[in-house]
């Protein structure tokens, strides 16, 4: 694998070659809208080009959304902060005790966090996130079935992980999805139409007009859903 930065239409782009590649794939990440591109290792420099010229727009857009969405201040996970879950807001309580007892526990209005006294910002963090975490596997498994029921699908394994760039991702071969944990902060119709979009790569790889009418027949809603998860505030990264 080899990596340079390149300008191509005045932006700066980041080119990675792989030898087992076999297509051209772009992304936009968090927070600054960088742009990374990742190629066959052999591809020639005017097919990058070219490629990276047709989706200036697309890029420009993403870069604009991302840069202009609100994301949440860096978290202490102390009293008093915000928390979301299912597109709900919580006051975050931390109780500190003598004993060595850890929980999470979500009530009316509040998520409160229980931990030994001097338990560091890093523990309570992991804490929290691992809550979140097993709070989003009890969900899972109900829209999934939705998901294979209405299309006559099944897949093979789900799973979670903390992603920056992307809210899902599907191995077509093995029949396998990507979750982003993030999704369990967002109301219930985003997790949903990002299970639907992950299914829908099984029927169709690419992004194109029968995925969207795939989108269309088997989750309505998407667009609202999608408008949803652009203006919802984003979780604190650090660059």
């Amino acid at each position: 694998m080899s990596k340079k930065i390149i300008k191509i239409g005045g932006l700066d782009i980041e080119i990675i070659k792989r030898s087992r590649q076999k297509n051209l794939y772009i992304r936009v990440t968090p927070p600054d809208g960088n742009i990374i591109i990742s190629v066959p290792a052999r591809t020639p420099g005017k097919i990058i080009k070219n490629f990276v010229l047709r989706k200036i727009p697309d890029i420009i857009k993403a870069q604009e959304r991302m840069r202009n969405q609100f994301r949440q201040s860096k978290r202490e996970y102390i009293s008093g902060e915000s928390c979301y879950y299912l597109g709900v807001p919580y006051m975050l309580q931390v109780i500190y005790h003598d004993s060595k007892l850890c929980k999470v526990e979500r009530v009316p209005n509040k998520i409160i966090m229980t931990v030994p006294i001097n338990t560091s910002c890093e523990k309570r963090r992991n804490l929290l996130t691992e809550w979140y975490r097993s709070e989003l596997k009890k969900i899972l498994p109900s829209i999934i079935k939705r998901c294979e029921n209405k299309m006559n699908l099944h897949i093979n394994d789900c799973k979670i992980r903390n992603m920056k760039t992307r809210w899902g991702s599907c191995n077509i071969t093995k029949k396998s999805i990507l979750i982003n944990l993030q999704l369990v902060k967002k109301p219930l119709e985003c997790l949903e139409y990002v299970m639907t979009h992950e299914f829908i790569h099984l029927i169709e790889r690419n992004h194109t007009h029968k995925f969207r009418s795939l989108l269309d027949k088997y989750y309505p809603e998407w667009r609202s859903a999608k408008q949803i998860l652009n203006e919802m505030p984003l979780d604190y990264w650090e660059k």
